[in-house]
């Protein structure tokens, strides 16, 4: 059996090795069910994701700071066990003797790093003695070079190095609430901070399953930022409503609270059983529909749609920092051409005088205002309804010149941030 903790850092370990050496999303690895998680208690997967995310938050400068340490780069598992080591003792302030014990018994568990016990211990009493200097020094971790060249064009030095700065900070837990006269008793019970306009903010969440007001569906888990897209389709009482790439679901769950005839759609049959399980939790309703948006037809006329088109999601790299490493500039152009593709389809099915918002969480332009711009060129029926930040109880400024909605993980950095998200909203004209 093995020693205390250390199930959690062979996950991690396991997980590191997956997102930079075999590329897998660590979302996919995390499922409780995955063969890198299941054997462990809900505490010990916990841990798991928490340290390989930790890890790759800061991967840079731990890599910096190891180099300085080594004569030559190790093998990769070596590599991985000395960043986790890294993590625990730099930034999570785990007791030193636990951290560098467990690194030296992972690197004894394979025959192809048992070899190296001595050297990963050697490092590690010096990351411990004198690393924890040099790490008050360490620059804040950049994005990877293809990615930042996008991004410094799109928004400039200073807004990516805010950007930069809050991919490392803690992120808090938002939700939404299903009933807007709930948020005062759950503001209480949650120990929550009100933002924008009735979304809450928890700073200690724990065990979400075990928060007030879970059980009972009162509200749902969502970044702020991911709840803006359909609070921007308005007046839904009785209306069709088509939510597409629904999956997980928060996005279906605001429109079916707002009164619309919903029909979910998704092409991920298995990602559609959390959309299920959250309407009945909820006791919301709205039809699934498990389909590709490209092929589907659905044979009626929408009042509303949202599509939230499958992007980058580089907006969401404060809380998947693996992204980075998973994305290409080839990702980047198949994914624009899918997204253009997906626009004009959605568009063909909204009745004269219908609305739709598109939305990405990407931060790159070609992903949002460089599409819908495009897409407004080529459809004449196609025009731009200027988004309300007021009724959104958001700045004025998250707003483009071109009514287009803007956020970034930079904005509200005392509140503790938020996904960077794109959302337009399209009117498609009668006569």
């Amino acid at each position: 059996m093995a020693k205390a903790g250390l199930s959690a850092r062979i996950a991690a370990l396991n997980l590191l090795n997956g997102v930079l050496f075999e590329q897998r999303p660590l979302s996919e690895m995390a499922d409780a069910g995955s063969d890198i998680l299941k054997k462990l208690s809900g505490s010990e997967r916990a841990r798991a994701q928490s340290l390989a995310t930790t890890t790759l938050r800061y991967l840079e400068p731990i890599d910096m700071l190891l180099d300085f340490y080594l004569k030559k780069q190790p093998p990769l598992r070596a590599q991985h066990i000395l960043r986790l080591c890294a993590a625990e003792l730099l930034v999570d302030g785990i007791s030193p003797h636990a951290a560098i014990d467990s690194a030296v018994n992972l690197a004894k568990l394979s025959r192809k790093t048992a070899h190296l016990s001595g050297l990963i211990n050697a490092v590690c009493r010096k990351l411990d003695r004198e690393g924890r200097e040099h790490w008050q020094e360490h620059p804040t971790q950049e994005l990877p070079y293809y990615l930042r060249s996008i991004m410094l064009k799109d928004h400039g030095k200073d807004a990516v190095a805010l950007i930069e700065q809050a991919h490392v900070k803690s992120v808090p837990l938002d939700i939404t609430v299903k009933d807007v006269a709930d948020v005062p008793e759950l503001v209480a019970l949650l120990d929550a901070e009100i933002i924008g306009d009735g979304a809450l903010r928890l700073r200690k969440a724990g065990q979400v399953s075990a928060l007030a007001g879970f059980e009972e569906g009162a509200w749902w888990v969502q970044d702020f930022a991911a709840s803006l897209p359909a609070r921007c389709l308005t007046n839904l009482e009785g209306k069709k409503v088509l939510d597409l790439c629904a999956a997980p679901g928060g996005k279906t769950l605001q429109l079916a609270a707002a009164g619309g005839e919903v029909t979910a759609m998704d092409m991920s049959k298995h990602r559609l059983v959390r959309v299920h399980e959250n309407l009945v939790r909820t006791s919301l309703t709205a039809k699934v529909v498990t389909a590709d948006v490209l092929t589907w037809k659905p044979g009626v006329e929408y009042d509303a749609i949202l599509l939230d088109a499958p992007c980058t999601a580089t907006g969401t790299i404060r809380r998947h920092p693996d992204l980075p490493h998973l994305k290409n500039k080839d990702a980047i152009n198949s994914l624009v051409a899918l997204q253009k593709k997906m626009l004009e389809r959605a568009f063909a099915w909204l009745k004269p005088g219908g609305q739709l918002v598109y939305s990405t969480c990407s931060l790159l332009k070609r992903e949002g205002e460089d599409q819908i711009t495009g897409f407004l060129t080529q459809n004449e029926t196609a025009v731009i309804e200027p988004i309300d930040t007021d009724a959104l109880g958001v700045p004025r400024d998250w707003s483009t010149k071109d009514g287009y909605l803007r956020t970034l993980p930079s904005y509200w950095p005392e509140k503790g941030g938020m996904d960077g998200f794109f959302v337009a909203k399209l009117v498609k004209k009668t006569g």
